[in-house]
């Protein structure tokens, strides 16, 4: 939206009376009330500070600082997309001058004596200036979230809000070569719904859902290291990535998951204890140079196979 000259935040930096009181004066009629007024470079400098105005008329000689000086440091202070349009007020008019004030970050100038037309074409230069920039900036935090958002989703299963195996897949090996650096156990809990095709037979996708979102909910509930990473292994399998976990550790996680969602006590008519229930397989490995991540994942998938040819609603662990 573009601002109107009295949202404008314009500050005055001019140390003579009679030149501060006819810019604010100009001003006035342009319709920018109550301009910032600083007379040293000290007062600019906390003015600005506090205030972060939109455009400043710059005296490029003052009583403590060199106007030059003070530009430079405005634009030191400015953080990530800051910015204010500084326009130099000066009777220099060398091209060394001129040049000099575009280097050290100034925008524009005006000789002295300032005529009011000419100021007033200026400011409203600098105003549609600051107003595409502010502009830009919008867009740009627009596009930032809209980017994280789309990275977001990429990386996550849509049902449950889990990792999904993309992500899981390129973290787990990350972590795996963080722990061979730490020389620490890595483990993996690979969890599975009990009867899981008899509990859509019977239920419906819609109940499949439901069921799976909450199974995901306790797998997620179990990894609450920043480290940890519960994810959607496929179908009605989760994996949960445990950096710096013996086995013991492991197996307290997965015992955990299995009575949470025992727990849930969700009806599940097909099954013979009668509600929904998980298998786990549980694996920790120390990863030695050149051992590759899949070992890991074979060892605790074959755990996996185990628990659910051992009667399902229990943890396994690799030997």
């Amino acid at each position: 939206m573009a601002k109107n000259n009295a949202e404008l935040k314009v500050m005055v930096v001019e140390d003579s009376k009679v030149t501060m009181k006819a810019l604010c004066n100009y001003l006035k009629r342009m319709g920018v009330d109550n301009p910032l007024k600083a007379v040293t470079g000290q007062e600019a400098i906390e003015l600005f500070r506090k205030h972060r105005p939109d455009i400043i008329l710059l005296d490029a000689i003052l009583p403590d600082i060199d106007g030059f000086d003070i530009a430079k440091m405005f634009r030191g202070m400015e953080k990530g997309d800051e910015w204010s349009a500084i326009i130099f007020l000066t009777s220099m008019d060398k091209d060394e001058d001129v040049a000099r004030g575009i280097e050290v970050g100034g925008d524009d100038y005006l000789l002295k004596p300032i005529s009011e037309m000419v100021l007033k074409a200026k400011v409203n230069a600098m105003r549609r200036l600051v107003e595409m920039q502010r502009a830009l900036v919008d867009v740009t935090q627009e596009l930032n979230v809209a980017n994280k958002e789309l990275e977001r989703l990429s990386t996550t299963d849509g049902l449950t809000g889990l990792a999904n195996r993309r992500f899981f897949d390129d973290l787990s090996v990350r972590e795996w070569r963080r722990c061979e650096r730490m020389k620490k156990p890595m483990a993996l809990v690979m969890v599975d719904v009990d009867h899981f095709k008899k509990y859509n037979d019977t239920y419906g996708h819609q109940g499949g859902d439901q069921c799976l979102r909450a199974v995901a909910a306790q797998v997620a509930r179990a990894a609450p290291r920043a480290s940890d990473l519960a994810a959607r292994y496929g179908g009605e399998e989760f994996v949960l990535v445990l950096g710096e976990t013996t086995v013991d550790g492991a197996k307290w996680v997965a015992n955990n998951i299995r009575q949470h969602v025992a727990d849930l006590n969700m009806p599940h008519s097909a099954s013979s204890i009668g509600h929904v229930s998980v298998s786990c397989g549980v694996a920790s490995l120390l990863p030695l140079e050149d051992m590759p991540f899949d070992i890991l994942l074979k060892v605790a998938d074959e755990a996996l196979y185990k628990a659910k040819e051992q009667g399902r609603n229990r943890v396994v662990c690799a030997e």
